[in-house]
């Protein structure tokens, strides 16, 4: 029994030292080279921060395009999904009722435009993405609250759209906090 028990204290004494100390040493190097040396991208607009690039925002009005919907409320600190199936009835009537709520917004939209990524939330609740279909069906309502032609909002959503990650994971999409940023920069 003696000896296991010395070389279990020295395996647990290596592996404090180790991500107690060497783990959270490399972590917090690699974050000093990300942007915003780890505490996030911050957005700014009129000289002040409006939000952070990596997390999802509610924009309601007719004027911004809409992210997507969320189900803890975009609140950060409680991240998650609402872990209800594709067959819940409480599920179901919440993405009906999102359905409808967008058709109401944006006259001239069948329902089958729709994208699934603007009546269903993420897994996080926070996605600050929307796809790109779900930006271009926006653009007619977006157009007509601010009065500019729907070719010059089409030409912004383009200059938006992201392209999956090392051109092989995920798919195209357009930050929606960005998006609007420069959407409020915009000239009539």
């Amino acid at each position: 029994m003696k000896q296991n028990i010395l070389p279990a204290i020295r395996l647990t004494i290596v592996c404090m030292v180790f991500f107690m100390g060497g783990y959270t040493l490399i972590v917090w190097l690699t974050a000093q080279a990300a942007p915003g040396k780890g505490k996030g991208e911050t957005a700014t607009a009129h000289n002040r921060t409006v939000g952070w690039k990596l997390l999802g925002q509610k924009f309601t009005d007719d004027k911004y395009f809409s992210s997507r919907p969320s189900a803890v409320d975009y609140h950060a600190d409680g991240s998650g999904g609402s872990n209800k199936g594709p067959t819940n009835p409480g599920y179901l009537k919440t993405v009906e009722d999102r359905i409808d709520t967008f058709l109401v917004h944006n006259p001239g939209i069948q329902k089958k435009e729709i994208p699934s990524d603007l009546v269903t939330a993420s897994g996080s609740g926070l996605d600050p993405h929307i796809s790109v279909q779900g930006a271009y069906v926006q653009v007619k309502r977006v157009a007509v609250a601010r009065n500019i032609p729907e070719q010059n909002l089409k030409e912004l959503v383009t200059k938006h759209i992201d392209d999956p990650l090392f051109g092989l994971f995920g798919t195209e999409r357009v930050n929606v906090l960005k998006l609007n940023i420069n959407l409020d920069k915009m000239k009539k």
